[in-house]
């Protein structure tokens, strides 16, 4: 049943969309804690990410300019 690839998938696994993205596991999984973008459902104990969504969510913060890495924001 897993024979899916990963761009043919709806929903991801976080290790998944690790892949999928080239962002590592723990970025993935702050950003699918916060679900700034809506793109996350809690399954149980595990967060499914709807892929196409992510991918929106990725694409209009491109086009905002906006930078997610939380170790770079200085509040300013």
């Amino acid at each position: 049943m897993d024979n899916l690839k990963i761009a043919d998938k709806y929903m991801l696994t976080i290790r998944e969309a690790s892949v999928y993205f080239n962002i590592g596991d723990k970025k993935i999984r702050r950003l699918v804690e916060d679900n700034e973008g809506g793109f996350s459902v809690l399954n149980g104990n595990r967060y499914l990410i709807i892929r196409p969504l992510m991918e929106q969510y990725f694409a209009e913060l491109a086009q905002r300019g906006g930078n997610q890495d939380a170790e770079s924001n200085t509040g300013e």
